[in-house]
């Protein structure tokens, strides 16, 4: 597809310095194309309008408000709005690099999809914690690459912090749906169902700053766990045993902590040696003894997280289960 206008869709909530930030980044890009940017903001009392009005003689940036309905419906309500025919939905909390936008165009005119999804990474200034979390949630060792790597495990699943869709995917699928959560991979879910093929581009990808705090990324993990059994109840034929791995990660962790207070340590063994294996990973990745170290409770945190979500989500649907039979 030669033609391709891109409108960037960034919905917003109480966070202007952040949106700032990115904006500043779209300044630098080595794009020559003209684009547009569309910031949604999702009834935030604390707004970015001052902010965007400070970029809008550098760039082609449009201001919306809307009454506070999250993420996804804020996405759909950007996209009704834009004037493009290849929406790319970014989170307020990433910043681009130059080159962001011509790797995009680049991979779409080598082999058009009418989606596609890019992974994240750590910037050199990030936080010692910001770049431990980073490592934690796109290492192979610890998602076995499902967030954006090479070496992904199946079909590659697009995620809303950094990815594109074309305005005809968009008004076939509807758009995000009403999920709080998961609602990313619900979309690729039903743009498969349609026919439309997504990818992974490599070099699309964004300095990604997550959370900033430990409490925060449990939080967001434990989210992440709640939806995928939700998901997997909605489209059981993208099921995978892989999505117990942190639940059953956890379980055994415990058990092999009360086997050792019972002078049984084998089981334990393995458990250091997995996270003696995590460390030496991120050390190898961030030359930093710090960041590996964060790794290891960062790791652990995640599988708390999205293991207590999956658990507690997967027996609330059990239940309800139940109560509907009954």
């Amino acid at each position: 597809m030669n033609n391709l206008q891109f409108s960037i869709i960034i919905p917003v909530y109480n966070r202007p310095n952040e949106i700032h930030e990115l904006l500043k980044t779209l300044t630098f890009q080595n794009y020559t194309k003209s684009f547009e940017i569309i910031i949604v903001e999702d009834g935030s009392t604390n707004t970015c309008k001052s902010i965007v009005a400070q970029f809008q003689s550098q760039l082609n940036v449009r201001y919306l408000c809307k009454e506070n309905s999250g993420a996804g419906q804020s996405r759909n309500f950007g996209m009704q709005h834009a004037t493009g025919n290849y929406f790319i939905i970014l989170d307020s909390d990433v910043l681009l690099p130059k080159e962001y936008l011509q790797e995009v165009e680049n991979a779409l005119n080598a082999n058009f999809t009418d989606a596609f999804g890019g992974a994240d990474a750590a910037h050199k200034n990030f936080t010692s914690l910001q770049k431990a979390i980073s490592y934690a949630m796109t290492s192979f060792l610890t998602t076995g690459g499902i967030r954006g790597k090479k070496k992904a495990v199946g079909k590659f699943q697009p995620r809303s912090f950094n990815m594109g869709i074309s305005k005809k995917a968009f008004y076939a699928t509807k758009g995000f749906s009403n999920m709080k959560y998961g609602e990313d991979i619900d979309l690729t879910f039903r743009l498969w169902k349609h026919g439309f093929e997504t990818q992974f581009i490599a070099n699309a990808f964004v300095y990604h700053k997550r959370r900033t705090n430990l409490k925060a990324f449990y939080k967001q993990t434990f989210n992440f766990g709640s939806a995928r059994p939700i998901l997997n109840s909605k489209y059981p034929s993208h099921a995978k045993l892989t999505y117990w791995f942190p639940s059953l990660f956890m379980i055994g962790f415990d058990f092999a902590l009360i086997a050792a207070i019972f002078g049984y340590w084998q089981l334990l063994i393995f458990v250091i040696i997995y996270f003696v294996v995590i460390f030496i990973d991120a050390l190898l990745q961030t030359k930093s003894i710090k960041v590996a170290f964060l790794a290891i409770i960062a790791t652990y945190t995640q599988f708390l997280g999205y293991g207590i979500g999956f658990l507690k989500s997967k027996l609330n649907l059990i239940i309800g289960s139940v109560r509907l039979k009954t």
